[in-house]
């Protein structure tokens, strides 16, 4: 009896052993799916969040152009495009290329939007589509400071760099007898100046005047007015809805304030 007993005992305390065997997985299991569960939610969130690729041209001071000692970029475009980015809801990824490269880009839908300090023309509309003009420019001629250059019309049959795919190239192609020299950048030209190899450059008013205060007040100087008001837009794929809304966005920061704030930062006051 007392056998018998022992097995009744062992039986049952193998009953209770494979009960809390099996809450202890159970419990384990829950909380395995909670935590999946969790993950889940958190990668979810995480891709739904909405990116707007930005393509630039990364050379264009004072409005893109990389912060000293890092590939990040700054400037007039990318504070504006990232404060607009942030009204519409959007994470802005700036995506850096060359000018020219910009128009075929959000054709290909390799990007979403390009500011570049890009001017709104009739044949650039054909293509894409802009917003509303967000600064107004104009061209501008730089010399070095021995040069007798006056006005455009001295610079006839002379050297004139430029950088290309630009308003300033297509001025510099209507000058009579010019021999027009187009790079990638603005600085390549203002750098072609400098070593003798142009007699002057054409280019937007705001980035000469930003790199006579940098780079070019030693041996450059600005001749004649400023030429041409030319309005930068933001590019988008021909029937993109992102016109109506960067509008929509560009309007509200300027109601804020905002975007006086960061026209004066770089700018100055208006005039």
């Amino acid at each position: 009896a007392s056998d018998v007993y022992k097995r009744q005992r062992k039986n049952e305390g193998d009953q209770q052993m494979k009960k809390v065997l099996v809450f202890l997985m159970m419990a384990i299991m829950a909380c395995s799916m909670l935590l999946t569960g969790c993950g889940g939610e958190e990668k979810k969130a995480a891709d739904s969040a909405k990116v707007l690729r930005v393509g630039t041209e990364p050379v264009f001071a004072p409005f893109e152009f990389p912060k000293e000692g890092s590939k990040d970029l700054t400037g007039f475009d990318i504070e504006l495009i990232e404060a607009l980015g942030k009204q519409m809801g959007y994470k802005v990824e700036m995506v850096s290329m060359g000018f020219d490269a910009l128009i075929p880009a959000l054709n290909s839908n390799n990007i979403d939007v390009a500011i570049a300090g890009m001017t709104i023309t009739d044949e650039r509309k054909k293509v894409v589509d802009f917003t509303e003009s967000y600064y107004t420019s104009g061209l501008m001629i730089m010399v070095r400071k021995d040069s007798n250059v006056k006005s455009i019309d001295d610079l006839k049959g002379k050297t004139i760099a430029c950088q290309i795919g630009t308003t300033g190239e297509n001025k510099s192609r209507t000058v009579e007898g010019a021999k027009v020299k187009a790079f990638n950048t603005q600085d390549e030209a203002s750098l072609e100046l400098k070593n003798g190899g142009a007699d002057a450059v054409i280019g937007d008013a705001p980035v000469i005047e930003y790199y006579m205060t940098k780079a070019g007040k030693d041996f450059a100087k600005t001749v004649g007015e400023r030429m041409e008001a030319e309005p930068y837009g933001i590019a988008v794929k021909k029937g993109s809805k992102l016109a109506g809304d960067l509008n929509k966005a560009l309007a509200e920061l300027k109601k804020s304030g905002e975007y006086d704030k960061l026209y004066t930062k770089w700018f100055g006051e208006k005039k």
